[in-house]
């Protein structure tokens, strides 16, 4: 899955306490296998504008609506391949194009010192940085993440992410997973990637365990929480 660069797909997200997330682990047993790369320190760089004009448009929950984000599956070096990914969400599907570049290379690219990739992926990015003229690094964002795939359909996938947090500060991949943590302890946020419906199976345990559907971001979380720090700051010194 690290390695595939295309990606269309519903996106269902669910926060969870400990005990639901054991109830759902036991439910998935007889259909689901951990995947290829099981388990995962997943660090993130959110790029916007410094009004923070994409994920102001996001929150807005839009028809259309799009991200723009630098991710490693571990910490990273220069020269480390890293993941360019450009994600659109339009009336509810999940569209991810990405594409793998040395870390170095790829912040060479976003800031203007190097060309992009002579590809269809690359003239994407190439155009969204172009569009949005101003877009930077703002956030750093990191989260552990277990990864499962369906036994019979492996295309229908689930992740657990725990340990949310960001920050402004160091906004490289190279670096340790420290922040603000996002989510309250013992809070975990589940995925459910599917082509079409979920499994009965799955929600059957889903409505067991009185687990809902939200509309969660954490490069969201991550924004309100600055924005809501931001104030307080303004207060304080009112």
């Amino acid at each position: 899955m690290k390695n595939q660069m295309t990606f269309q797909r519903y996106e269902f997200k669910y926060l969870m306490d400990l005990r639901q997330l054991q109830a759902v682990l036991s439910a998935m047993a007889p259909y689901m296998v951990p995947d290829e790369y099981s388990h995962s320190s997943i660090r993130n760089l959110y790029l916007d504008t410094p009004d923070y004009r994409l994920i102001r448009r996001s929150l807005e929950r839009p028809v259309y609506k799009e991200k723009l984000r630098v991710r490693s599956y571990d910490r990273a070096g220069e020269q480390a391949p890293v993941f360019v990914e450009l994600k659109k969400k339009y009336q509810s599907v999940v569209y991810k194009r990405r594409i793998s570049l040395p870390q170095e290379q790829a912040l060479a690219c976003m800031d203007g010192r190097q060309p992009w990739p002579d590809s269809q992926i690359g003239a994407e990015l190439a155009y969204t940085m172009d569009f949005y003229k101003t877009l930077r690094p703002a956030v750093f964002l990191s989260y552990e993440r277990d990864s499962f795939r369906g036994v019979e359909d492996e295309e229908f996938r689930v992740t657990f992410d725990s340990q949310i947090q960001y920050r402004q500060e160091e906004l490289t991949l190279d670096s340790d997973t420290w922040g603000t943590p996002i989510l309250p302890s013992g809070q975990v946020l589940m995925e459910l990637k599917v082509a079409g419906g979920l499994p009965l199976w799955m929600a059957h345990v889903l409505s067991e365990q009185r687990i809902f559907k939200t509309s969660f971001s954490k490069y969201g979380a991550a924004y309100q929480d600055i924005m809501l720090n931001r104030q307080r700051g303004e207060q304080k010194y009112a």
